[in-house]
């Protein structure tokens, strides 16, 4: 007995599943923190990157841990300058805070 397809699809490339698939179980959140990971570095430039690290991603608040205290008070003044730099590279998996933790 033949099969037969109600209603034919064109394929979708995979990554443009990946996200709805992600969320679906649960792992979109933690998807996210990676990529602001991976381009953790571009966004912030190398020397920010240097002394702080992105940690974890929690309800759009982006948890980062800085090497000094001199570190973490220069970056909470830029904050708002860090946030437009992220938003700019990273489009709407940008965090919307970011949380600066001594580590």
């Amino acid at each position: 007995m033949s099969r037969r397809r109600s209603a034919r699809h064109d394929p979708e490339r995979v990554g443009a599943l990946l996200g709805s698939v992600l969320n679906d179980l649960g792992l979109g959140e933690s998807a996210r923190a990676l990529r602001i990971q991976e381009r953790w570095a571009e966004a912030v430039g190398a020397e920010v990157a240097s002394h702080c690290q992105p940690v974890a991603l929690r309800d759009g608040v982006l948890e980062t841990r800085v090497d000094s205290s001199a570190w973490c008070q220069t970056l909470r003044m830029r904050t708002p300058q860090l946030l437009d730099a992220l938003a700019r590279t990273l489009g709407d998996d940008a965090p919307r805070e970011l949380w600066l933790r001594l580590g």
